[in-house]
């Protein structure tokens, strides 16, 4: 045992154990049974934004755990038992707590709280940044994917509400692409507009202007007294807010829209709140660029996709249509002679207009069945080149002996890939049908040492003497795009003469690799099953 110490002294002197709890560093509150306060010391107080008299008979945030045990923690330790609750004061701001429960006589609890507001905002961001990142990844439109980025945002800061507007190629218009917070409005610009010719300053135009982020406090109380701002007042008041933030989408220096933020009523506008809007709109801006730069793919896709159908058209049936008018023109030249027609010329006349017809027909329904959504994603790769070579057979009369050995290998082939092997096959047949004059066709295709193979072999007239094209040789397009689609996936492809007169097509594709997976603990124990293969990916040589 040891004397008395001077604290001890002190606190019989005059410090009483109430006066311990009222300046304790966290927040301490006693609540009756309903959950109201009796009692809370100073900083709690300060905590909930209110003199403790004002507190004193109002409900609290906290949920009350009856028949809680605190077990082996202590009051004001921290644990997994602490729990969080969202408070807003009579003034408006609004914070969070944690904190901490135990019942004592009388029917009343003790809560010992403290605010933890900037740590569980800093948590959503980093989650909000996550979640945005795997939707930047995930094959939606860009407007689910703008959608979800401003609900981030909105969670993340606890806003009133978000918006997301784009500019279009031309940079002089805008629309909105993201909404949180406020309902969507069709006449939202219309609106807007109206306001800024009544006078009404819009401070995105600023943000757009400048390339800055641009903050406006108070920017809520201006637009509820402000008449210019009344076309808008209605839909801007569905929520809440006061302080707002544009901050812009900048792509390489370019401005392609903007992110408004408006702040809830006691939120204000700091440097980390800044810097996090700004990463959120470079994801947005990201997300932006990239469905741009898919419009601009496909755009390109289907103007290259027009030029190889009138190339065709012009090659084929336009030559043939053309053929079939002045065969028609013979037949009227003949007929108008006084003397009788020879039957002999009316017939051959007859037999070259039918041919040329029927040529006409089989090409176009190639190319109809060439503008058909791709079969290989519904039937697999095998069935759909099975499909295609009997309507083809049936269409043109060409013999096919096909060779199929996919084996197991055939599941390792996704499918992209799959698709691109269909597209290879079917251009190097339609060149068949279309140039080579052949009776019959080899195809073969093969999985081997995680290499696919394909091979198409015509009988007919081969290529005229001109070299074998492979890789680095040009082409017209259908040669241009089989050799792309292969070397799309690090193959190659080979085009030359055949094992007679014909021509060989010959496509090599890599496959990815897969490795089985290290066994974890529980595979050791025996209790896993089998671990399945990891796919490492496209292949090194994509």
């Amino acid at each position: 045992m040891t004397g008395p110490r001077q604290g001890d002294a002190e606190v019989r002197e005059g410090t009483t154990w109430s006066c311990l709890v009222e300046h304790a560093p966290d927040g301490l509150a006693v609540l009756d049974e309903d959950g109201r306060f009796v009692q809370v010391n100073e900083a709690g107080a300060a905590l909930c934004v209110s003199p403790a008299e004002d507190l004193v008979g109002m409900r609290a945030p906290f949920e009350l755990l009856h028949g809680f045990s605190a077990g082996r923690l202590g009051l004001l330790d921290d644990g997994p038992d602490e729990q969080v609750c969202t408070w807003r004061a009579p003034m408006g701001d609004r914070r969070e707590f944690a904190y901490r429960t135990r019942p004592v006589p009388g029917h009343r609890t003790v809560v010992a709280f403290r605010d933890v507001s900037a740590e569980y905002r800093r948590r959503r961001r980093v989650v909000a940044m996550a979640r945005t990142a795997a939707k930047l990844a995930s094959e939606g439109s860009i407007t689910d994917i703008l959608d979800a980025l401003a609900r981030e945002v909105l969670g993340a800061d606890m806003l009133a509400a978000v918006q997301i507007m784009t500019l279009d190629e031309s940079g002089e218009s805008l629309q909105i692409m993201g909404t949180a917070g406020f309902p969507p409005r069709s006449d939202f610009f219309a609106l807007i507009m109206a306001c800024r010719d009544r006078g009404a300053t819009l401070h995105m135009m600023e943000a757009i202007e400048r390339g800055k982020p641009v903050v406006v406090p108070d920017r809520g109380a201006l637009i509820r007294t402000d008449p210019a701002w009344e076309p808008l007042r209605e839909h801007l008041g569905t929520s809440e807010w006061d302080w707002f933030a544009s901050v812009p989408l900048m792509i390489r220096g370019r401005v392609t829209g903007v992110i408004n933020a408006f702040f809830a009523p006691g939120q204000t506008v700091g440097r980390r709140t800044l810097e996090f809007l700004e990463a959120m709109a470079d994801q947005a801006a990201v997300a932006v660029d990239y469905a741009a730069l898919l419009r601009r793919e496909r755009e390109l896709a289907r103007r290259e996709e027009r030029r190889r159908l009138a190339r065709d058209l012009h090659d084929s049936v336009v030559q043939q249509v053309f053929s079939i008018a002045m065969q028609a023109k013979s037949m009227s030249v003949l007929g108008a002679q006084a003397d009788a027609v020879p039957g002999a010329d009316v017939r051959r006349i007859a037999d070259e207009v039918g041919t040329l017809s029927r040529t006409a027909l089989a090409d176009l329904r190639a190319m109809v069945h060439e503008l058909r959504p791709p079969l290989s994603a519904e039937l697999g790769l095998e069935e759909a080149v099975r499909a295609f070579v009997d309507s083809t057979a049936n269409r043109t009369g060409l013999h096919f002996d096909l060779q199929l050995d996919f084996g197991p290998g055939l599941e390792q082939v996704a499918a992209e890939t799959s698709e691109d092997v269909y597209r290879i096959v079917a251009e190097a047949v339609h060149n068949v049908v279309k140039h080579a004059e052949a009776h019959s066709v080899t195809l073969r295709t093969e999985v081997r040492d995680h290499t696919l193979t394909v091979t198409v072999t015509d009988d007919g007239c081969g290529m005229s003497g001109e070299p074998a094209a492979d890789t680095a040789s040009g082409g017209g397009y259908g040669l241009t795009s089989m050799r792309q689609r292969a070397e799309r996936w690090g193959g190659t492809l080979r085009i030359g003469p055949g094992t007679g007169n014909g021509t060989s097509v010959h496509a090599v594709i890599p496959l990815p690799l897969t490795v089985p997976a290290a066994p974890d603990d529980r595979t050791d124990r025996g209790s896993a099953g089998p671990v399945k293969g990891l796919p490492l990916g496209k292949p090194l040589g994509r």
